[in-house]
């Protein structure tokens, strides 16, 4: 019994071993950032048919004896593009440097392409080849664009050199992600001929605008300026015409203080005048009557006595006679 156990623990390990050993060598997975390429099995996509199977971050099973197995990295790579002495649009000859990020196109068909193309390749021999197909659109783009174009817009001119080889890159099932230029020159001396006449206009217009600065800011200071003067006459002239009115007032006040004065005054001599009128009256009146006291009633008197006494004289002489 022991030994029939025994017999059956042997045979289960071995077959578990087998089955590891198997699945190992048959199972394989793929990475988030590469496709397994089944070569061997046959399908049809599109009325094509093709030679092998893909997977793409996944897992697979290989099938003995009929398929090898071949990882494609997806992972991006960089390559320096450069190109020198080619003609532009007007035969300037120009030097460009620029970068490019490319990597092996993730969907169907692109990625078809790719396979038919650089399966079994190194990695270096897919840099060369999109490195020298980039170098190329370059040198076809330059010769469409003039060196100002070329070096004025180097977004541009990277979006054109984009559309240009994107075409040529899909068709080898290569996607390029991003490319940029860094760097344009020539051996003539042209572009720095033109740069320098830039520069000259972009001094001149600076020198302009901040000389239309100045003159703004000036008018800007000179309304304030006369705002404020303007504001402060308008101070002035109302003070002034406050004062003015003032003065107005207090010469009117004053005219009508002088004139009630003045009338007092005349009213003041007239009672004055009618005082001494009156006084003189009754010291002509009190005269008078002095004078009658002292002369006129004692003349009277003494008319009267004579009077008296030439009646007597008379009615002696008629009693004589």
């Amino acid at each position: 019994m022991s030994l029939l156990v025994i017999v059956l623990a042997v045979g289960l390990a071995l077959t578990l071993f087998f089955f590891n050993f198997v699945l190992k060598r048959l199972l394989y997975v793929a990475e988030p950032n590469e496709a397994l390429v089944f070569v061997g099995s046959r399908r049809q996509i599109g009325g094509r048919a093709l030679g092998y199977r893909l997977i793409r971050g996944g897992r697979g099973v290989r099938k003995p004896l009929l398929e090898t197995v071949h990882r494609l990295d997806l992972t991006m790579f960089t390559i320096e593009v450069s190109v020198h002495g080619a003609y532009s649009r007007g035969g300037i000859p120009l030097s460009v440097l620029g970068v490019a990020n490319v990597k092996v196109a993730s969907e169907e068909p692109l990625i078809d392409n790719a396979v038919e193309r650089f399966l079994g390749k190194p990695r270096p021999e897919l840099m060369r080849i999109a490195k020298e197909t980039l170098e190329g659109n370059l040198r076809g783009v330059l010769a469409q664009l003039t060196p100002e174009q070329v070096n004025e817009d180097k977004v541009s001119f990277a979006q054109t050199l984009i559309e240009e080889a994107e075409h040529d890159m899909n068709r080898m099932g290569l996607s390029l992600q991003t490319l940029k230029i860094q760097n344009v020159s020539d051996e003539v001396g042209y572009l720095a001929s033109i740069g320098r006449v830039q520069g000259a206009l972009v001094k001149r217009e600076a020198a302009t605008a901040e000389a239309r600065t100045h003159a703004e800011a000036a008018v800007r200071r000179t309304e304030t300026t006369m705002g404020s003067e303007l504001k402060k006459v308008d101070v002035d002239l109302n003070i002034a015409r406050e004062e003015a009115r003032k003065r107005a007032t207090d010469l009117t006040s004053r005219r009508e203080a002088l004139i009630a004065e003045a009338q007092g005054d005349v009213v003041a001599l007239v009672a004055q005048a009618r005082a001494e009128i009156e006084k003189q009256k009754a010291r002509a009146l009190q005269v008078q009557n002095q004078l009658e006291a002292d002369v006129v009633q004692p003349a009277e008197a003494a008319a009267r006595v004579a009077e008296e006494r030439a009646k007597g004289a008379a009615s002696g002489v008629i009693e004589q006679a």
